[in-house]
């Protein structure tokens, strides 16, 4: 829902947006490492929280260059007022970034010879026991535009226009100093017949130096609207190649998908070879973009759903509740919950939480993360989002299992555990190499795996439905 510009170009993409491991341990192990958005080129992020019409973006700017070549263009529903309008921290997006960013997990394989004993113990104990039941997102006049507001709000100078046509509208932003790509009205007019406004901001300069910072913060505004969406298409003026949005949404109940593009799950909660654990922001971003061509760029992606109390495992403790404000979860303040509102979803038996549930549900917050990867051709709609009733938690994790290294003549059940183990690493590096697109041989090599025995061209043929 706004643009980043700089001297004839979009400087990021989403600074031009807005509005089979086991079950048991799906979610538990020792976080060794995650991926944050800065492994993108030209990624963007934006924090949107939503509640009925309610809305409040926060947009983190990635600008590089000079701060007067500095402009953000924000279709917005209304002529906002000062109070509407905020500059945050960067701190609070490197926050949600490492608490919901993909990660990596590990476990290590205990002794076999002493897990035999305890599971024939166990099973000597359990015998007579009955059986447990199962676990049940030229002059303004003339070129048709008003000037509505004008602001200072810390470092930007920023004003709200309303416009009614798109040539003036680029005519009149020229001519006020933003350097605007040529063919902006283009862009800018279906926003124009849709009768929105226009959030304009820039840098001033003396603002800036009180401030002693050599980056730009982050803009929040907040306002009221029926259509819960993120514009993307003024991003895409003079985008040099596809682009990088990551989208984080606090709602009240339930994840959040968009309407009008396919919400994917990445693939996740496999198990990957131990060596990538000095590798894995390589690893993750070689998954993404296997990902993300196939699916021809024309899909936003699930990176993360959880609830706010609490995570597993923990890659950054959950947001505070004074962080939650700066963000603008405006509802911390009131009611525990709102009558209907599902109750606050419990970690799971036997999980400990890294932070409990705050009284009175002062933490009713859920965070689904989006990546998306678009470019002109393959996202040619503004990105709609409806928020559901699905609380269940996903997030993008990868397992790492370290084998045994003791002897492997310790016992009987040490030579079968090491071939099962073998068997293992082996799909392993097969299912590193359906994620990434990297060469097999490639991936046994940096295993130390022998490639597997070849096979009769018929066996297997029978295995699914044959005869038993």
């Amino acid at each position: 829902m706004f643009a980043t510009l700089r001297a004839a170009a979009v400087v990021t993409a989403a600074s031009a947006t807005l509005l089979a491991s086991p079950a048991a341990h799906a979610f538990c192990g020792f976080y060794v490492g995650r991926a944050d958005a800065s492994l993108f080129n030209e990624a963007s992020q934006v924090i949107v929280v939503r509640d009925a019409t309610h809305t409040v973006i926060s947009m983190q700017n990635d600008f590089k260059g000079d701060a007067r070549e500095f402009a953000l263009v924000v279709p917005v529903p209304q002529v906002l007022q000062r109070g509407q309008i905020n500059v945050g921290e960067r701190k609070l997006f490197e926050h949600i970034d490492a608490y919901s960013g993909p990660r990596l997990v590990e476990y290590f394989d205990p002794d076999p010879c002493a897990r035999a004993e305890r599971d024939r113990m166990f099973k000597s104990q359990v015998a007579a026991a009955p059986a447990a039941k199962p676990a049940a997102p030229m002059q303004d006049k003339a070129l048709g535009v008003t000037v509505e507001a004008q602001y200072t709000v810390g470092e930007y100078d920023i004003v709200i226009l309303s416009a009614k046509e798109s040539d003036g509208l680029e005519t009149w932003l020229t001519q006020n100093g933003y350097r605007i790509p040529r063919g902006a009205s283009k862009a800018l007019a279906p926003y124009i017949r849709q009768n929105m406004k226009f959030f304009v901001a820039k840098v001033n300069l003396v603002e800036r130096a009180k401030t002693g910072l050599t980056w730009l913060r982050p803009l929040q505004f907040a306002f009221d609207s029926e259509k819960f969406m993120l514009p993307i298409r003024l991003g895409m003026i003079n985008a040099q190649g596809p682009q990088d949005l990551v989208i984080y949404l606090l709602t009240k109940n339930g994840r959040v998908e968009t309407t009008n593009y396919r919400t994917v799950k990445l693939p996740a909660n496999m198990d990957v070879p131990v060596y990538l654990k000095n590798e894995f922001p390589a690893f993750y971003k070689s998954l993404f973009d296997a990902q993300a061509k196939r699916e021809n760029l024309r899909a936003v992606f699930t990176e993360y759903v959880w609830d706010m109390n609490w995570c597993d495992p923990c890659a950054a403790d959950p947001l505070s509740a004074d962080e939650l404000r700066q963000a603008g979860v405006f509802w911390l303040d009131g009611p525990a919950a709102a009558p209907g509102s599902p109750p606050i979803a419990p970690p799971p038996a036997g999980v400990m939480p890294r932070r409990m549930p705050m009284p009175g549900g002062a933490h009713q917050v859920m965070l689904t993360r989006l990546h998306v990867r678009y470019a002109p051709d393959t996202f040619p709609e503004d990105l709609m989002f409806q928020e559901t009733k699905d609380r269940e938690n996903f997030q993008a994790r990868y397992v790492l299992r370290h084998p045994w290294k003791g002897d492997p003549n310790a016992c009987p059940e040490a030579r079968g555990y090491l071939d099962a183990v073998a068997q293992r690493q082996e799909k392993e590096a097969q299912t590193l190499a359906s994620l990434t697109n990297w060469r097999i041989e490639d991936i046994r090599a940096r295993m130390s795996l022998k490639p597997p025995a070849p096979r009769n061209w018929w066996e297997g043929l029978w295995k699914q439905g044959g005869a038993k």
